[in-house]
């Protein structure tokens, strides 16, 4: 059995995917996003970078192609049986599309209603182009399995809950290193070494952390500094536990916050506790961004803020820790109880060459929402 979950749960996962597909009216899916693979089978692999598919027939019947390294991943990690892995053979001149049509063929489904997914890094153009040209006419389907997997079950909401400790735990471990004279990479390596010790993983992207005009930066880039006696140090990170994300984010002071940052500081946290007011069961996720844009834009800060504030969480893998959909102006996708969201007030003054940047990630319940983080919001001088 996968390591982290009952057979119950994914019998229960299995269900709502057959229903999903039955209300595309499909026979069959070709999965190839990696978060499809480890919330419907636990099935936990980096090797999504080569080829490799699974497919889901409206049956339940799940099968598995993939290369000889993943076999033993496969039975060590999902909930697969031996007969429903397939391996390909990796020779000069193979075609694995060839052997998924095969394969398709074998479980009677050639020539019906096939969906795919083609909205993930588990598909590349090239790969995408040899899949389409051995089975012809397959559907768009990258929203259906995608849609299953945003309402959290509570056993996934209790790996959230240990994500966001951990998130926590790293900023404690980062508010312990940083101070004066500090080096980025200790502060990194605390911060990371924090999951680990916690029973944690590596997250979906690398951990971001940028100080003076490199605070400015919301990508990780690999410049190391040593923190001035004045100074500003943006983080941006996630604690991950069995793939599930609760990322955070902060801007540290490194000495005295002048009355720019402080009233930045008010504006993120106003904005912050707006945007989790503005979340409700049955509501608009464009209710959330506009909360953001009001709070910001009332405090004279409008040419520093961004044009989205924040976006799903989930079990997710490189090249990002996002789970789709994002908060953003119009986005009409309803926001529904069980769903867990990282909300990230962001701040970029470039004129003034200052940061300000705070959020944490949330769980929406029947009636509102939870915050998953233990952290104060008082500003952080140190």
């Amino acid at each position: 059995m996968p390591i982290h979950f009952e057979a119950d749960e994914f019998a229960a996962r299995l269900s709502r995917a057959q229903a999903a597909l039955e209300a595309a009216n499909l026979d069959a899916i070709l999965l190839f996003a990696p978060e499809s693979h480890l919330w419907l089978t636990g099935y936990d692999t980096f090797g999504f970078a080569m080829f490799q598919c699974m497919i889901l027939s409206a049956e339940g019947e799940v099968d598995l192609l993939t290369r000889a390294p993943d076999l033993r991943q496969a039975r060590h990690t999902s909930t697969l049986d031996d007969d429903h892995i397939h391996i390909w053979t990796e020779v000069e001149g193979a075609t694995p599309a060839q052997d998924l049509a095969a394969l398709l063929a074998k479980r009677n489904l050639t020539g019906k209603r096939i969906g795919w997914e083609t909205q993930t890094p588990g598909l590349t153009t090239w790969n995408g182009d040899m899949v389409r040209a051995a089975i012809p006419d397959l559907i768009e389907a990258s929203e259906v399995l995608r849609a299953c997997r945003r309402v959290k079950s509570p056993a996934e909401i209790a790996m959230h809950r240990r994500a966001a400790a951990l998130s926590d735990d790293a900023l404690d471990a980062a508010l312990e290193t940083t101070r004066a004279g500090a080096f980025e990479g200790d502060i990194l390596a605390a911060m990371q070494g924090a999951v680990f010790k916690g029973g944690g993983d590596y997250a979906g992207n690398e951990f971001i952390l940028g100080s003076g005009s490199g605070a400015l930066l919301c990508r990780y880039y690999s410049g190391r500094r040593h923190l001035d006696a004045q100074d500003q140090l943006t983080l941006e990170w996630s604690g991950a536990y069995a793939r599930y994300h609760a990322a955070m984010m902060r801007t540290l002071i490194v000495g005295e916050a002048n009355a720019a940052q402080k009233h930045m500081h008010g504006a993120a946290v106003e904005a912050l506790e707006a945007c989790e007011a503005a979340i409700r069961p049955g509501d608009p996720m464009g209710n959330v961004f506009d909360a953001h844009a009001r709070v910001f834009d009332k405090c004279g800060l409008n040419h520093a803020r961004l044009q989205a504030c924040g976006y799903g969480m989930g079990a997710v893998y490189n090249p990002i820790w996002v789970d789709f959909p994002m908060f953003y102006e119009g986005n009409p996708l309803i926001m529904q109880a069980g769903q867990v969201f990282f909300l990230h007030m962001i701040l970029m003054d470039s004129d003034a060459d200052l940061a300000m940047c705070w959020g944490h990630s949330v769980l929406v319940t029947e009636t509102g929402v939870e915050r998953l983080s233990r952290s104060a919001l008082d500003l952080v001088e140190v």
